[in-house]
């Protein structure tokens, strides 16, 4: 494995963390050029694929590049996914189509699904156990950062460049981390000779492609049958990928992973505590917006808080893992996150917005807490030789909670909106897509204004109402957790 005393482990931390904040800024450098380039491309029906298929293609790359982090090493797979990211930026700069860009986003996020696991792999190498959580709690930082420069990052770019800046400028930035980790990172690694389990890749992207894409079509007129259509023609493909890894020599993903009850566990929990995490990111700028009606920057400024207090919950999980076992410290972060879910979906309408920035920090902190302690204990719970493929199952499992849930959540926000809609006759859809942009909220009949921030709010409690049971599903899952003492 790796010999850390030959590699620069100060230039190599930074290099991991310039990465990670190249990706931690992507995707709400993307969001605040949005409309730039849906106005400049002319796509609006197509603009929810430019971050869709981004995330996409992230999460099917991801369990393959835990797969050659173990089987080639941490060093070549890294570069490889760098590399793919920075062709993938370039080509996203020139696009002229929204098609185009679409294509070379999905370049882009194939590269991407390298940088998180292999980060994380590339730590757990380099620092000893007691050391990981402290490392990952300042690799999270660059989130926190991210959430706080890349709104004021892409207003400047759009306005003062143009939106093909926000892709060109991770370039120079990729091509900085790939010379670091190039020259600084001496990996002694002993390459496997076994044969790739091609049949188990193609099985495993066509099932998670197959899951992605029905979820994501829960929003069109036909949802339900194509995400039946798509779970049914996922079962098929799941069954054969389950054959192949049965009998491959060196299965993409072992299923004796799975039988690992801490490790199933601690994956279930970062799923639906990430999903969490989506649902609170989207739609509290939508509140502030559609609701509060304060500026767009105030919508994202909003969920600042809970960006930065992350970074301190990473802190503390790494002091604690030391000391308490896991799933005490998983049940101790969500409870706080618990009572800030049932506070979302309690407030009264009035509810000022410096009160969302305190329960921001509190959820912040949760967060931290939750995914530090769940990325060190799926480490924890395998074999060295095993480390990469935890580590990537890890991230895919959170990706999957991401994906999918932030489906459910749209589809609970848009049912709740219909059933408003047909009690008030005069409210239309069109009118609450324009209250959640204030700019054109002020167009809007003075009289039907409370209606439809009465039928937002209503939306928006369910929204939080179901955050309170996927967060509660999270505790009684981590309840089945018996291990004891430290987080190892």
């Amino acid at each position: 494995m790796q010999k850390s005393q030959h590699t620069n482990v100060v230039l190599v931390t930074i290099a991991i963390f310039i990465a990670t904040f190249m990706t931690a800024v992507e995707g709400t450098i993307v969001s605040t050029a949005m409309p730039t380039i849906v106005g400049s491309l002319h796509g609006v029906k197509l603009m929810n694929w430019i971050i869709s298929i981004y995330l996409l293609t992230n999460a099917m790359a991801t369990p393959i590049y835990g797969k050659f982090a173990d089987k080639i090493g941490r060093k070549p797979v890294f570069l490889i996914g760098l590399a793919i990211f920075i062709v993938g930026s370039a080509l996203s700069g020139l696009a002229q189509s929204m098609p185009v860009l679409i294509f070379f986003r999905a370049i882009q996020g194939v590269g991407a699904g390298a940088i998180m696991p292999v980060t994380f792999t590339i730590i757990a190498d380099i620092y000893p156990y007691e050391k990981r959580a402290k490392v990952l709690g300042f690799n999270g930082s660059a989130w926190g950062i991210a959430a706080v420069l890349a709104p004021l990052l892409g207003g400047f770019i759009v306005d003062r460049l143009s939106w093909h800046w926000i892709f060109f400028i991770n370039v120079p930035i990729g091509l900085l981390t790939v010379l670091l980790v190039a020259v600084f990172f001496k990996e002694d690694y002993q390459k496997q000779n076994q044969a790739v389990d091609y049949w188990g890749t193609l099985w495993l992207v066509l099932t998670l492609l197959l899951l992605m894409l029905g979820f994501q079509g829960l929003a069109g007129s036909h949802g339900w049958v194509l995400l039946a259509l798509a779970l049914l023609a996922a079962a098929g493909t799941l069954s054969l990928f389950v054959r192949q890894e049965r009998r491959a020599i060196d299965p993409i993903i072992d299923l004796a992973l799975f039988t690992n009850r801490d490790f199933v566990i601690t994956n279930a929990v970062a799923a639906l505590i990430s999903g969490f995490v989506i649902g609170y990111e989207a739609y509290m700028p939508m509140w502030v917006q559609g609701i509060l009606g304060m500026d767009a920057s105030f919508g994202g400024f909003a969920i600042t808080p809970s960006s930065l207090m992350w970074i301190i919950g990473s802190f503390v999980a790494g002091r604690l893992l030391t000391r308490w076992s896991a799933r005490r410290i998983l049940a101790v972060a969500m409870t706080l996150l618990l009572a800030g879910s049932l506070i979302l979906a309690l407030v009264p309408e009035a509810t000022p917005y410096w009160f969302f920035l305190v329960v921001a920090g509190g959820l912040g902190l949760g967060f931290g807490m939750v995914i530090t302690t769940t990325t060190v204990r799926a480490q924890a719970t395998v074999a060295a030789s095993e480390v990469g493929v935890a580590t990537s199952f890890n991230t895919l499992s959170r990706t999957l909670g991401q994906t999918l849930m932030v489906s459910v959540y749209g589809v609970v926000l848009n049912l709740r909106m219909a059933q408003g809609i047909a009690a008030h006759p005069k409210a239309t859809m069109g009118m609450l897509n324009r209250l959640i942009n204030p700019q054109t909220a002020a167009g809007l009949p003075a009289t039907l204004l409370p209606t439809l921030r009465q039928i937002l709010y209503a939306g928006l409690h369910n929204i939080y109402f179901f955050s309170v049971v996927i967060v509660g599903l999270a505790l009684v899952i981590n309840a089945f957790d018996k291990s004891k003492g430290q987080a190892q």
